[in-house]
This record gives C-alpha cells, sequence and structure tokens, in this order.
C-alpha cells in the first residue's frame, strides 16, 4: 500500500478545500515532513487518514463528534448542510483508488445535528478511467490493511509506547498474528467450527406475513435506486458539458505561441497515453482469453504421467500389443480356417496353435484408444508449455506498457506545471482554467462512482429480497448435504490447527530476532526484547545468567515499539517476497507519524530519524519546530520527497506568531486571522534538486 494523497473539506482545523498533499515514497526520498505548531493540525490529518480508512480515531483525538470546521459552521444558514469529508489516495498491487468519507451536519437555532458518515471507493482501470470497485469500500480496505493493524502504521509517537503496555498485549498480539498470516489460519478455524455448527441446523422457511414485509422492502428500495438512476442523467449531461470546455479552452492554449511547443508535446503524449492504455487492456484481454482457454492444461501433468504409466504397465504385462488383435483370432477359429489355408478342425494340433495366440494377442478397441489418448495427451502437454510461454509474454508486456504510461504521467505532470508557472498572465490564467475544468470533471466522476455503488448495493439489497421470498419451504438437499460435510470440516480443522503451530512459531523466532538487531541500533542500553509464544513484547536483562523484566522508561518503550513496528514491517517484506505469508501482497507499508521524537533525547531521536526511514517503504512524518531540530533534520534531510507546512491562523488579537526557515525560505507556523474564526492552510515547501 503506498499513499499518495489526501485532501481535506471542513475537517477541523481546515476550513474549506484544501490543497491535495501529494505524498512522496519511491526507493530514496520516501519520506514526507508536514511541520505544524501545536493546534495546528498535525493530530487532526493523522486522524484524517484514520477516519476515511477504518472510521477510528487515535486517543489524543478529543471530540470526536465534532469534525465540522466551527467556521464552516458558524457561516451557514439555518437548516442549511454542512458538508466535511476527507479523501486518501493510494495504490496496492498495480492498482490505483481513491477513497472519500463524507459526513454532514444540519444547522439549528442551538447547535447542529450530526449524519453518518458515508465511505465511497473508486478503482482506476488501465484506461485511466475510474470504476466502481467489484466489492465493498470497507472489504477491499481491510484485505490490503486490517482494520486491527492500523495502529501500527498511524499512530501517536508520543503514545506509541502503549504497545507495551499491559491491557494492550492481547490486541497487539492478534494484530500482530493477522499481519504475519497466522490470523488466516486462526479465522479458518474459527469459520470452520461456525460452519459445522450450521451445517447441524435445520433451514428454517420464510413465512407468508414475513413474505409480505420483504415485498414492501422491496419497493421502497426500488424507488431510491430509480432516485439515483436519475441523478446519473443529470451527472453525465454535466461532463459532457465540462469536457466540451475543456476541448475549448486547450485548443485556446494551443494557440499562444508561447505555449504552441509545450501543448503539442503535451498533445502527443496524451496520444502516447492513451495508445498505451489500449495496448495495455489488448494485453490483459489476452491474458484472459489464454487462462480461459488453455488455463486448465497445467492442471493436467500429473492425470497424463499417471495415464502413460498405465499404458506402459498395460504393455509390460502383453495386455496392449501390437500386431495380431484377440478379435481377428477368434474370427479365424469361428470360420475353422487358417490365414494360411489349413483347416483348423475342433481338437488339432493345428486348432490349438492358432488358439495359443488369444493368450499373446491384444484388444484391438484398447490399442486404438490408447493411441488415439496418447496422441491427445502428447497435444495437451504442448499445449501446457504454450500456455506458460504465452503468460510470461503478456505479463512482461503488461509490465512494460505500465512503466511506460508512468513515464508519460509525469512528463505530463511536469509539463501542466511549467504552464502553472509561464511568466505569461494569460498562459497561466488558462491552464488555472483547464485544473478548475479537470477538478469539476473529477469531482462529477467521482459522485457518479459513489452513485454507481449505491445503485449496486441496492440492487445487491433486491436480488437477495428476491431469493428470500422466493425460497417458501424447507431446502431438504442443502440440509443433506450439511451433515454429509460435518466430518471433512472436522478433519480440515484438525489439519489447520497443526499447520498453525508450526507456520507461528517459525514467524515469532525470526520477527524476534530482527526486533532484537533494531532495538541494539538504535539503543545503547543492553536490555533484550522477547516476544511471547502470545506474541507478547516485553523488555528484559540478563543478570547473572538469568532474564528478568525491566522497567523500562518511557523513552526506552517508545524505541521498542518503533522496533517492534520496522521489524514487522521489515520481516513481512521479505517473506511476502518470498512467498512465505499466506495472505496477499502484503511488502509494502506506510507509516505515518505524529511527533515521533517528542520525549526522547538527543541520542535516541538521531537514531530514529536515521532508521525508520531505510525500514518504512514511506513515511510521513508530523513535527513541531522543536521536534525537527538540528540532528533529526540533519539525518532525513536526504529522505525527503514532499515537504509541507501547516499554517494556523490565530483568533487571537495578541497572539505571538511564529515562522519556521525551511532551504532557505521562511514559512509562516503562526499567524494573525483576518476575521474571528481559528483555521489553518496547507502550504507546500518549496525544494530544489
Amino acid at each position: 500500500m503506498k499513499l499518495t494523497s489526501i485532501k481535506l473539506c471542513n475537517f477541523r482545523q481546515f476550513y474549506g478545500k484544501t490543497p491535495e498533499i501529494l505524498l512522496a515514497w519511491g526507493n530514496e526520498c520516501n519520506t514526507t515532513v508536514i511541520h505544524g505548531n501545536n493546534g495546528a493540525g498535525k493530530t487532526g490529518l493523522l486522524n484524517a487518514f484514520t477516519w476515511v480508512l477504518y472510521e477510528k480515531f487515535s486517543a489524543a483525538f478529543a471530540s470526536v463528534e465534532q469534525l465540522v470546521n466551527k467556521r464552516a459552521i458558524a457561516e451557514a444558514q439555518l437548516g442549511d448542510a454542512i458538508e466535511c469529508w476527507v479523501e486518501v489516495g493510494w495504490e496496492h498491487d498495480g492498482k490505483r483508488y481513491l477513497a472519500k468519507r463524507m459526513c454532514r451536519v444540519y444547522k439549528n437555532e442551538t447547535d447542529f445535528d450530526a449524519g453518518k458518515s458515508e465511505l465511497y471507493m473508486q478503482v482506476a482501470g488501465d484506461d485511466g478511467r475510474w470504476y466502481l470497485p467489484p466489492q465493498q469500500p470497507d472489504e477491499i480496505i481491510n484485505q490490503i490493511l486490517p482494520s486491527s493493524l492500523h495502529q501500527y502504521f498511524f499512530f501517536d509517537g508520543e503514545r506509541i509506547e502503549q504497545i507495551v503496555r499491559s491491557d494492550k498485549k492481547a490486541e497487539i498480539a492478534e494484530a500482530t498474528k493477522m499481519l504475519l498470516g497466522v490470523e488466516v489460519l486462526n479465522r479458518s478455524i474459527r469459520h470452520l467450527g461456525e460452519a459445522k455448527k450450521t451445517l447441524e441446523n435445520e433451514l428454517k422457511a420464510i413465512g407468508g406475513s414475513e413474505t409480505k414485509q420483504l415485498l414492501k422492502k422491496q419497493e421502497k428500495i426500488n424507488q431510491e435506486s430509480e432516485r439515483i438512476i436519475n441523478r446519473q442523467s443529470e451527472i453525465n449531461q454535466e461532463l459532457e458539458y465540462q469536457q466540451t470546455l475543456k476541448k475549448e479552452t486547450s485548443n485556446r492554449l494551443r494557440e499562444l505561441s508561447a505555449a504552441k511547443v509545450l501543448q503539442e508535446r503535451q498533445q502527443e503524449l496524451e496520444r502516447l497515453k492513451k495508445l498505451n492504455q489500449d495496448n495495455l487492456k489488448q494485453s490483459k484481454e489476452a491474458l484472459k482469453r489464454a487462462i480461459s482457454a488453455r488455463g486448465y492444461t497445467v492442471f493436467l501433468s500429473e492425470t497424463t504421467t499417471q495415464f502413460r504409466s498405465i499404458v506402459n504397465d498395460l504393455r509390460q504385462r502383453g495386455e496392449l500389443t501390437a500386431g495380431i488383435s484377440r478379435e481377428f483370432v477368434n474370427e479365424l477359429l469361428i470360420q475353422q480356417c487358417c490365414i494360411c489355408g489349413a483347416e483348423l478342425h475342433e481338437g488339432s494340433s493345428t486348432c490349438e496353435s492358432v488358439r495359443s495366440w488369444l493368450d499373446r494377442a491384444g484388444s484391438s478397441a484398447v490399442e486404438e484408444t490408447a493411441i488415439r489418448m496418447s496422441a491427445q495427451v502428447d497435444e495437451i502437454d504442448k499445449q501446457a508449455a504454450a500456455f506458460w510461454e504465452e503468460i510470461d509474454t503478456e505479463q512482461t508486456r503488461v509490465t512494460q506498457l505500465r512503466q511506460v504510461i508512468n513515464q508519460i504521467e509525469t512528463e505530463l505532470d511536469s509539463i501542466q506545471e511549467r504552464l502553472r508557472a509561464d511568466p505569461s498572465e494569460e498562459i497561466r490564467n488558462l491552464q488555472k482554467r483547464l485544473d478548475e475544468i479537470e477538478a469539476k470533471i473529477r469531482e462529477l466522476t467521482l459522485e457518479q462512482g459513489a452513485n454507481q455503488q449505491q445503485i449496486a448495493n441496492l440492487n445487491a439489497e433486491i436480488e437477495t429480497l428476491g431469493k428470500q421470498i422466493a425460497k417458501q419451504k424447507m431446502n431438504e438437499e442443502k440440509q443433506a448435504l450439511a451433515q454429509r460435510r460435518i466430518v471433512a470440516t472436522q478433519d480440515a480443522i484438525e489439519r489447520l490447527i497443526e499447520v498453525r503451530y508450526r507456520q507461528e512459531r517459525q514467524f515469532r523466532l525470526q520477527l524476534e530476532k530482527r526486533v532484537k538487531e533494531i532495538f541494539r541500533e538504535i539503543s545503547f542500553t543492553p536490555y533484550l526484547p522477547r516476544i511471547s509464544e502470545k506474541y507478547e513484547l516485553t523488555l528484559v536483562e540478563n543478570t547473572a545468567g538469568l532474564e528478568a523484566p525491566v522497567a523500562a522508561s518511557t523513552g526506552e518503550n517508545q524505541i521498542l515499539s518503533l522496533s517492534f513496528i520496522a521489524s514487522i514491517i521489515d520481516r513481512v517484506r521479505e517473506w511476502s517476497e518470498r512467498k512465505m505469508l499466506m495472505v496477499p501482497d502484503s511488502s509494502t507499508f506506510p507509516i505515518v507519524m505524529d511527533s515521533p521524537f517528542g520525549s526522547l533525547d538527543e541520542i535516541y531521536r538521531r537514531q530514529i530519524a536515521k532508521t525508520i526511514p531505510k525500514l518504512a517503504n514511506q513515511l510521513v512524518v508530523l513535527v513541531t519546530k522543536t521536534q525537527w531540530r538540528g540532528e533529526v533534520a540533519a539525518e532525513m534531510a536526504d529522505r525527503i520527497g514532499r515537504e509541507y507546512v501547516l499554517t494556523y491562523y490565530s483568533s487571537k488579537p495578541d497572539c505571538e506568531q511564529d515562522a519556521i526557515e525551511l532551504g532557505g525560505t521562511r514559512y509562516p507556523l503562526v499567524k494573525q486571522s483576518p476575521n474571528e474564526f481559528e483555521y489553518t492552510e496547507i502550504i507546500e515547501v518549496e525544494r530544489y534538486s
């Protein structure tokens, strides 16, 4: 999972729509640093991630029921709906995702009424368009990074030591097992046990009165679906209008001589991007066709080997021989005449000589069948080899096309940035207009996707209701089938328990070894980390050959916890690459840390600042000016890919203003608000190679 961006609207300190925060990732410059004073919104940003993905908040996030910006509420009219949303983008396993969680409050005379939050998601296709995902958004997110694990990757650095607290150990242990794949077995065993109980119960019929209620509910859902479909038609019309505006504005920009070269290059890149997207789509279709047509051949190698073994065995036993067949010998005996013309009278030596061939001759029907099937088996083996060759070729082509598309998109982004910063005001204004049109198209597309998701959900409900209505009596076949499956279910449970024990022990010992290595690299104490059989994390010291628990300080517990998280990322990345985990690809993880250096001394701050960016695939650090001082900035400077400042506007009349110097430029941290409201703005730091 690589986080790519986050954007907010009326979320806590952030009034209105914020600029999009683009997040760095890569082999070297994989760190995004966000500077802000206390109260400026660093914790709010951390919780913006967890709210979108999991609708959860950190312990330091107060008043979770008050998410909507106070200024937005104050400026609204009575009865107005005020929207608050956060949008997070990420990439995983070659796909791009965009998730948006939204809530609304309705202003009344004394306060406001809050509605429930809603989560929407879209997935980018190979053609560059955004589509409705095939699963529910919550399911997709939890498959990529389960909710129970989010505390490892989105955390308040000043409270990270909670991982080693006694009342948190059981929770952390279960989350760790899930990340390592052990929890997959636990869940399988648990589900099999539940299935066994379910299979032992009789199916219940639906009563008549209940059917009437289901029909009424079905009608209501149909009406809601129709309303959303009408809105989709309105969106389609607006999208057509915006596309027309975009085309006209692009033409005007191309007419300007100063922008002509860039626009021509941009047009050529867009053509190449479309061409490569089409080729990518064709390659993926070719993969599907190959798998559909010949994929079965790779599963038949054992069967073809078994067939050849049977044929060879028949030949060795003399039951399958080439030459005279039993049918031919029997025909000679019936006619009592040999092919040489001799008469075959019963009991004569000539007749017995011919009859002896019955034991040595084979069946012509069996031989013909064996010959025909041998040819077919040879063809299957050839098809299997050709199948793998075609799959490898198309997979390589898919990877190459994706790389080319990424390069084209990077150059297109660069051209747009140059147009936005062009000396000509007319060019800048036209590009700004294009950006606004693109933003509108994107907004409409996202709403369209959210509506598609709602329609799909409603259709699924309608389908489920239809099945419930149609099911009027006991399903005796399913009941009988459930009874037959009970024995197989119990056998599967016992086997999975044994697999779990072996996998769990192997992962735990390797994880503990890596925790020790990282802790030793950061800490100057002689203490040793230990991970128990229940995955509980502790710190011990060795005195006179005996291990004893350490009454560790807050700083030591923070280091232990960070070492634990870094070790998990490092080990899981290695295990995933070696195909040792029983979970989907989990080789890439982000870390978003709020105030990770607050209570640590200079040596520990330096060691953590040096170690964490190397171990994490992607790092987002939220820091105050004092936390960023000296050694932290020096160690992380070469790792920074993106950098932002949160400027807090204070409504206090005599507020003390503050600023931070980054790259020779001063950026405001605290400023006087131009009105009676407090709010925060996001400023991107200009970085130069």
